[in-house]
């Protein structure tokens, strides 16, 4: 059986797995290049926070969208491990006490929990600037234009103006009313912006046209709000055990969701509706799309 006629979750935990065995060798006691020494407990810290499970939803889609454009090198599996890097170190820092002040995730203690709150940010910033020294590596992509671009890239949509301004927009709504285009702007940032760009990186390692480019940049986008709908609606129809993580989180911070302000069965019918455009985007694309097509329905109806 070939790899793309394999059911989608053997896919998923294929990537998974290969995303977390480079990730451990990248994640070694060898220094790198000019490093002169890696501290042992913050390395492991490091692992902790990155080597914890997970699905690899965003790897997944950059490797699967480079693959659906005819590029299947190692290089990619390189550029979606330095996007990982970036998620776990979103995850560290917004567990911390002065953000989401969490103790579990993905079933485990958070790494302040684990460790102690300076290591934990020091981990996470590890991990972030990790990412850049990956993705800037010539092992990623021959040529230096296209991990130019994928650096500014995946700067510029971790940042600012991308998730950790989504962050910041999140805090600052906790306790006050905000409007429906507010919630949808920080969702995007917050959580939508990664999963845009894990398809829009995927374009740019296969070196894609300017319409196939617009295409699958734009499912990414539909991918991150439907992302969002579905964790938002598991947050208030899920348990603890069942997420792997603290359930009723959003309700307990009187944080503004789309689910608070529009209902349950509001959300899963924007999230259908959502579904059918990404799969009307991804048409053209023929049978090498099924992957992607099978992945936007499955984070639509994911369970945790």
């Amino acid at each position: 059986m070939s790899p793309q006629s394999q059911p989608l979750k053997t896919r998923l935990k294929a990537c998974a797995e290969d995303v977390a065995q480079k990730l451990e060798r990248m994640l070694s006691e060898d220094p790198r290049g000019a490093e002169q020494y890696r501290p042992p407990r913050l390395l492991e810290a490091m692992r902790h926070g990155v080597l914890n499970g997970g699905k690899r939803i965003r790897p997944f889609l950059m490797i699967e969208t480079a693959r659906m454009l005819g590029y299947e090198h190692p290089g990619a599996l390189r550029a979606a491990c330095a996007l990982e890097c970036v998620h776990s170190y979103s995850l560290i820092h917004d567990d911390l006490p002065a953000m989401d002040d969490d103790a579990l995730r993905r079933g485990k203690p958070t790494v302040h929990v684990a460790f102690d709150e300076a290591t934990a940010i020091l981990a996470g910033d590890s991990l972030l600037t990790m990412a850049f020294d990956i993705m800037a590596d010539e092992k990623t992509h021959y040529k230096a234009e296209v991990r130019t671009e994928l650096v500014r890239g995946l700067a510029q949509n971790a940042g600012i103006g991308g998730m950790a301004g989504g962050q910041s927009l999140d805090i600052a709504s906790e306790g006050r009313s905000i409007t429906e285009g507010e919630i949808r702007q920080l969702e995007q940032m917050k959580t939508g912006a990664l999963l845009r760009f894990a398809c829009e990186a995927g374009a740019m390692l296969a070196e894609a046209n300017a319409k196939e480019r617009a295409a699958v940049t734009r499912f990414g986008t539909i991918i991150g709000l439907a992302f969002q709908l579905a964790d938002d609606l598991l947050d208030v129809t899920s348990t603890s055990a069942q997420l792997g993580k603290t359930a009723g989180k959003d309700q307990k911070a009187k944080k503004a969701t789309l689910v608070s302000l529009h209902g349950i069965e509001a959300t899963r019918a924007e999230l259908n509706t959502l579904i059918t455009e990404a799969e009307s985007l991804l048409a053209p694309f023929g049978s090498q799309a099924d992957t992607l097509t099978a992945t936007a329905r499955y984070i639509a109806t994911r369970k945790n």
